[in-house]
């Protein structure tokens, strides 16, 4: 296990955890603003151990698959993964998709619990149900980054899910901090160098799992990220002068 291959696991599941974290806080912030806390910090917390307990089952049975099956089956969907992250964030930086907007976000998910009716003095299903939805719908991208990352070699399951932790704490700071939506946080951003990251990962486990010889093992990885990167700017730019020529008045 060398540095080259630790650092971009743990950067790819650190940096895809905080996108998810943020969009879930988003909802978690209004519900618990509007509906009151207790629901809405129950029911993350409930969604919370639901995640550890999928993490728990299926990293470990992932080692009792031949490796090189598991790379080639989980590396090609991490590429399919990734790719469709980038692809977003190519359009959103090339001006073809409207950026993401979490304050809009928090506003739009307030008027609706507002909208849910009064949370009474009793238990708040509304606010729970509504906090573990979209903590598990989140989190559920978050342990396959996590497990998809941990199974592209012996000892990497460790850092990912270090990553993936890391991120849960920062952004648990930062909302208890602040008190609302992260909207700050350049998330569009984010998801350009995760996708980058995530389709790297996935192409170099690809070709592990078909046998193929990389140049440099590991080191080949920061080539793919290298590689990604300069395709996908060099897309923003080809999607921006079509936009543009489409915006233009004939």
């Amino acid at each position: 296990m060398t540095w080259a291959h630790v650092a971009p696991a743990v950067t790819a599941a650190f940096l895809a955890s905080i996108v998810e974290f943020v969009e879930a806080l988003t909802v978690i912030l209004a519900v618990g603003s509007v509906r009151g806390w207790r629901g809405a910090l129950t029911g993350a917390g409930a969604a919370l151990v639901l995640l550890l307990a999928l993490v728990a089952i299926f990293g470990p049975a992932l080692a009792l698959v031949p490796l090189n099956l598991v790379q080639l089956f989980v590396g090609t969907l991490l590429l399919l993964f990734g790719m469709r992250w980038l692809r977003k964030a190519i359009l959103r930086a090339a001006g073809v998709l409207a950026l993401h907007d979490e304050a809009a976000a928090f506003a739009k998910q307030t008027e609706a619990m507002r909208a849910a009716g009064g949370s009474g003095a009793g238990f708040d299903r509304v606010g729970f149900a509504a906090a573990f939805q979209i903590t598990v719908l989140e989190g559920v991208e978050v342990v396959f980054i996590v497990v998809a990352v941990g199974a592209g070699g012996v000892g990497l399951t460790a850092p990912a899910a270090l990553g993936a932790v890391a991120a849960l704490l920062l952004v648990v700071l930062l909302g208890v901090i602040v008190h609302q939506p992260l909207s700050r946080v350049p998330e569009n951003q984010l998801k350009f160098v995760v996708g980058v990251l995530l389709s790297s990962f996935g192409a170099f486990w690809v070709g592990e799992g078909m046998g193929l010889a990389w140049p440099g093992d590991d080191w080949s990885i920061l080539a793919l990220v290298l590689g990604f990167f300069g395709v996908a700017m060099l897309g923003v730019q080809m999607c921006g002068r079509t936009a543009r020529r489409k915006l233009a008045p004939s």
